[in-house]
């Protein structure tokens, strides 16, 4: 079954541009903003740890397609959900709109890694249990 997290950000001042509008850049902040939120709901967070270590997902691709431009105190409307669900990556998929519009789609791909001693990221499968977890906001 498949989970579709929403939450909302309104753009603040500091979000936008010389010309009024949400900056490009804005949209990547609020897209890892909904990915930990959508964590904390399924109960994990990006920093994890078991008996081996420290568990993260580092970021290896991440991409926005706008559609239109959102301004200085809008709210936007956003949906996160997990369109791929790999051994190692996760690949998220946000779709922004704003008052039943369309604004904006993105996608991020993660990689579970293990921090070595020297704070080196080392690419792991998933372990179980947080597949367990990511699953159920994995699309159908």
């Amino acid at each position: 079954m498949s989970l579709q997290y929403k939450t909302t950000r309104r753009v603040e001042f500091r979000d936008t541009d010389a010309a009024g509008m949400a900056h490009f850049s804005m949209f990547f902040v609020w897209m890892e903003q909904a990915e930990h939120e959508l964590l904390r709901h399924l109960g994990m967070t990006v920093h994890l740890a078991d008996e081996n270590g420290t568990i993260s997902f580092p970021r290896v691709a991440s991409r926005c397609d706008y559609q239109r431009a959102v301004h200085f105190e809008d709210v936007l409307d956003i949906e996160i959900e997990i369109v791929r669900l790999g051994q190692k990556s996760v690949t998220y998929e946000c779709t922004f709109t704003e008052e039943g519009r369309p604004v904006a789609t993105g996608q991020t791909t993660t990689v579970c890694c293990r921090f070595q001693s020297d704070g080196t990221p080392k690419s792991i499968a998933i372990p179980t249990w947080i597949a367990e977890k990511l699953a159920q906001a994995r699309a159908d």
